[in-house]
């Protein structure tokens, strides 16, 4: 599609249609994500509830194990949703992931624990984590892909950062909501109980988020391809077959922006309650303040990548991880507080540079015929490597090495790698959109 044909398809839209359409994508993106994330903020409590008291660390393994076990699901999610993505449009693929992400959410609030039903326990646990990354395969890349879209050329970044604004503001309500009940309740009442609140109140961003997505139109440029028939008949195919390279490339791209984002955002909070010995509700409070953080940066940073390009801020935050990680996690190992903030704040900084541009850099990898299994496919099989198993790797590198240190390891050589397929990949933010 030319330029002149995207203008013209994008005057069939109300000259409003695309701030509504950012407002309720990222608005119910927000409420998707936090469905998905709560499980991350409360695994001591959900290690507890559903795990025999063999040991702790085999409590943390079994926890973490089954968070990444619904990354499993993530790329199967990716390539059917993201087929359906292409093929009827980014609307009705995202009205798809949230509903099945509400009913999954709210059937693990539920469920019952392991002293009730012994080893069913973890196995439903385990289920309804898989229609979680199920649901999160799709959601990613769809929203990703219509929030672009939807962007002019020269503000791709800065729209594309609501996609992840959102997955940070998801990320920060589950936060925000594990530690006002922790501090509310203590430990006590949330092992018995309290862990349920968060997950069951996972019908109301549901039923919110299908609400406004029932209200969106499609995208100016999928409308158009679909006007002109131009809808691919078999975009994964297409995809393996022509567009190899990009799919490579973000797969690469993906290996640091998972792994940092995933360490920092998620598991922090865990090395810092059961290895910095750092009091539960202060490493809530950490986390929680560092997502407000990622939340406030990640738009400029955006709207900076548009003005400089996106290989500044990524090349930024891949050197930054490799110089910096070791050093402020061994200054968080001290376990003050003010110390802990500082380091939680810098790691998010580095990794804020990375994920603001990271939505507008894939979607400008491929054409729209492939746009939402491309940026589907790729993000969500190296989510499911690399990051879904994040938590999992790092406190088994602790446990095999007895160093505290040890997940910093594993960060830095993500990074490493990301680095080499930056320096290798073309500016993209300064070309018009493929279509």
């Amino acid at each position: 599609m030319s330029i002149a044909q995207r203008q013209q398809a994008g005057r069939t839209v109300p000259r409003d249609a695309g701030r509504r359409a950012v407002i309720a994508g990222t608005l119910g993106n927000i409420l998707e994500w936090y469905d998905f994330a709560v499980y991350g903020f409360l695994v001591p409590s959900l290690a507890a509830a559903f795990f025999p008291k063999a040991s702790h660390v085999a409590q943390l393994l079994f926890t973490f194990g089954v968070l990444g076990v619904g990354f499993v699901m993530r790329p199967v999610g990716s390539v059917v949703i993201g087929y359906y993505g292409d093929r009827a449009g980014r609307r009705a693929a995202l009205t798809v992931t949230v509903g099945l992400m509400g009913f999954a959410t709210v059937a693990i609030g539920l469920l019952p624990t392991y002293a009730a039903v012994g080893a069913w326990a973890p196995l439903l646990l385990t289920l309804a984590r898989l229609a979680q990354g199920f649901s999160a395969g799709g959601e990613w890349g769809g929203a990703a892909a219509f929030l672009v879209e939807y962007a002019p050329d020269g503000r791709r970044g800065y729209v594309g950062s609501w996609q992840q604004f959102s997955v940070g503001g998801g990320l920060l309500l589950g936060s925000a909501i594990a530690t006002l009940l922790a501090a509310l309740l203590g430990p006590a009442s949330m092992a018995a109980w309290g862990w349920r609140v968060p997950f069951l109140l996972g019908v109301l961003p549901a039923g919110f988020a299908a609400y406004f997505r029932a209200r969106l139109r499609d995208t100016p440029q999928f409308e158009a391809v679909a006007r002109q028939h131009a809808v691919s008949a078999n975009p994964l195919r297409e995809m393996a077959a022509e567009h190899r390279g990009a799919l490579l490339t973000q797969f690469g791209l993906t290996i640091h922006n998972t792994i940092s984002f995933y360490i920092t955002l998620f598991y922090l909070p865990s090395w810092l309650t059961f290895e910095v010995k750092l009091p539960h509700s202060q490493s809530l409070a950490v986390s929680t303040i560092g997502l407000l953080l990622l939340v406030c940066v990640i738009p400029p940073l955006g709207a900076l990548s548009d003005r400089i390009g996106r290989r500044p801020l990524l090349i930024a935050s891949c050197a930054g991880f490799i110089a910096f990680c070791y050093p402020l996690y061994r200054l968080a190992s001290g376990g003050q507080f003010a110390a802990v903030l500082f380091a939680q704040c810098m790691l998010v900084l580095m990794t804020a540079l990375f994920t603001a541009g990271a939505p507008a850099t894939f979607a400008e990898l491929f054409p729209t015929r492939v746009r939402y299994s491309g940026l589907s496919v790729g993000y969500n099989t190296a989510v499911m490597i690399f990051g879904g198993f994040a938590p999992f790797i790092a406190t088994w590198l602790i446990a095999v090495t007895g160093n505290t240190l040890a997940p910093t390891f594993y960060v830095i050589a993500g990074a490493a790698v990301t680095l080499l397929f930056v320096l290798r990949m073309h500016e993209t933010a300064f070309i018009p959109l493929r279509s």
